[in-house]
């Protein structure tokens, strides 16, 4: 049987909103503002190769691995506190990390800008949870959040190329420090603070297991995928397997845990945590091919693709509300399995595309399955929050976007390894003899590229038109094993979360958020 619709929020939620929005895109766009400004970077600082992939890398290895304990801590002290101490942080960091001098330096100001970020991530999440107890309501809040964080990640390499053309490296970070200072003027006016009634103490020993096991995990996951396997990776990924055993035995024994197990194992929040994790799966292990096919293949240069990048935000523009509506009307979990579905006819759609395909070809398909993605989870998210207690709703966001960090890594790594092993198969007949860097050619699109650079007009070509049609070859198999795993994430959708929402949401007691309320 339904709940009883909760109150409806007024203008004052609504305009909360908006300035919650503020950081999430921004936190958003940090994860992918710098591909633009390495190169500017590279000749200011003169960092290693290795330093150059912390400096990418840094800020979202820390930013997946502090977000449960984040979300945790503000659930004890109060998320709009949370929110304003990021804001702080991050803000601080941003303008550090624009006048850092030296490459060590900018790599650990990257790490505080990753401190920061999952300071606002879970909070911004948990906080509509507190604000819109219509689920109507709620439903469409949720779906603005998700396509606010999607859209940021497509932005930062837009807004990075854009300010480069203009100004030096450091502005791609200045940008954040008015941003944050307007959320510290506006958040105390307009957002209400929450946090639970229980004193519950923070277990900083739960939250050294958890930051080493979500950054272990992910970090071997994705220096697999760039370099193979290699023993560090491969031991990283083991020692983070053990710590997560590690924390989840210790949450078991704990009386105020930071993850709560049990809401975990119920279909309504664990469900959509999956789902999650496979959508972020599809998203981030197709957009590396998409990237280079437009760069390499197709010849754009990087703010062009950037900018084409874009189009399929028409299509998440679209399926996102729609199927918000949609999921007002029949079981979300047809809705959510449909999505899916679709995301996957979209992934085939890609499977199609050549070397000599329009590039409209390229981005119809792109939105049709970003759109399925998008508006999968966006029913995901709300029905996850939905579904956690509403003291629990800052820890319960984090677990959803820790989901999304590790799905996107594996993404990458294993769609990543599939694409690889086929451009590796096409290419080891297809070079001419005494091409130099013939090995690195055919490893990488990016390697034949370099290669043929050193060659003549003719033989350049050649090369050339069998790496592109090898990578085209490659990137269509991974649409297919993409699709292969939405079908497989709609599937789960209609057997497992069919009446999840009707079944599963806390009781009207517990959904009113107000006994565990610090202010309004």
């Amino acid at each position: 049987m339904e709940n009883t619709p909760g109150p409806r929020a007024g203008r004052k939620e609504w305009t909360a909103l908006g300035v919650l929005m503020l950081p999430l895109a921004l936190v958003s766009m940090d994860v992918s503002v710098l591909y633009f400004a390495i190169p500017s970077i590279s000749q200011d600082l003169e960092p290693s190769a290795t330093q150059q992939l912390w400096i990418l890398d840094m800020y979202g290895f820390v930013l997946a691995g502090l977000l449960i304990p984040m979300g945790a801590f503000g659930d004890r002290i109060g998320r709009r506190r949370l929110v304003l101490m990021g804001a702080v942080l991050f803000g601080a960091a941003s303008a550090a990390a624009a006048y850092a001098h030296t490459a060590e330096l900018l790599i650990a100001v990257r790490a505080l800008l990753g401190l920061g970020g999952a300071a606002l991530m879970p909070s911004t999440l948990g906080l509509i949870r507190n604000l819109f107890l219509d689920d109507r309501q709620r439903g469409k809040a949720v779906t603005l959040w998700t396509a606010v964080m999607t859209t940021g990640i497509s932005l930062g390499p837009v807004v990075s190329g854009l300010l480069l053309e203009h100004f030096w490296w450091g502005a791609v970070f200045l940008i954040n420090v008015p941003a944050m200072a307007l959320l510290l003027v506006l958040v105390p006016f307009l957002v209400p603070e929450y946090k639970s009634a229980k004193r519950e103490r923070v277990d900083l020993l739960s939250a050294v297991l958890s930051l080493g096991a979500v950054l272990l995990v992910i970090y071997g996951v994705k220096e697999w995928a760039r370099n193979g396997y290699e023993p560090l990776p491969a031991l990283a990924i083991g020692v983070g397997l053990v710590l997560g055993i590690v924390f989840v035995r210790r949450q078991k024994r704990l009386a105020h845990p930071m993850v709560d197990l049990g809401l975990l194992g119920r279909r309504a929040f664990g469900g959509p945590v999956l789902a999650n994790l496979l959508a972020m799966f599809a998203t981030v292990g197709m957009a590396v091919f998409l990237t280079q096919y437009l760069q390499s293949v197709l010849e754009l240069s990087p703010f062009d693709a950037a900018l084409w990048t874009l189009v399929p935000s028409a299509g998440v523009a679209v399926a996102a509300p729609a199927g918000a509506a949609l999921a007002q009307r029949v079981d979300r979990a047809y809705v959510m399995g449909g999505s899916f579905l679709l995301s996957a006819c979209g992934f085939l759609w890609i499977a199609q595309v050549r070397t000599d395909s329009a590039l409209w070809f390229v981005l119809a398909g792109a939105s049709l399955y970003a759109g399925g993605l998008v508006a999968a989870m966006t029913l995901a998210n709300e029905l996850a929050l939905g579904a956690a207690p509403p003291e629990r709703a800052g820890s319960a966001a984090a677990v959803l976007q820790s989901g999304q960090e590790l799905g996107g890594a594996l993404g990458m790594a294993i769609l990543g390894s599939i694409g690889a092993a086929a451009y590796s198969r096409d290419m080891a007949g297809a070079l001419p003899p005494g091409v130099p860097q013939a090995a690195a050619a055919r490893e990488t699109l990016g390697g034949a590229t370099a290669a043929a650079t050193r060659l003549p007009n003719g033989t350049a070509d050649a090369v050339l038109t069998a790496a592109r049609g090898a990578f085209t070859h490659g990137m269509s198999i991974a649409g297919v094993g993409a699709a292969v795993v939405m079908a497989g994430a709609g599937l789960l959708s209609f057997t497992w979360l069919r009446g999840a929402g009707r079944t599963s949401r806390p009781t009207a007691q517990s959904a009113d958020p107000r006994p565990t309320t610090l202010a309004r």
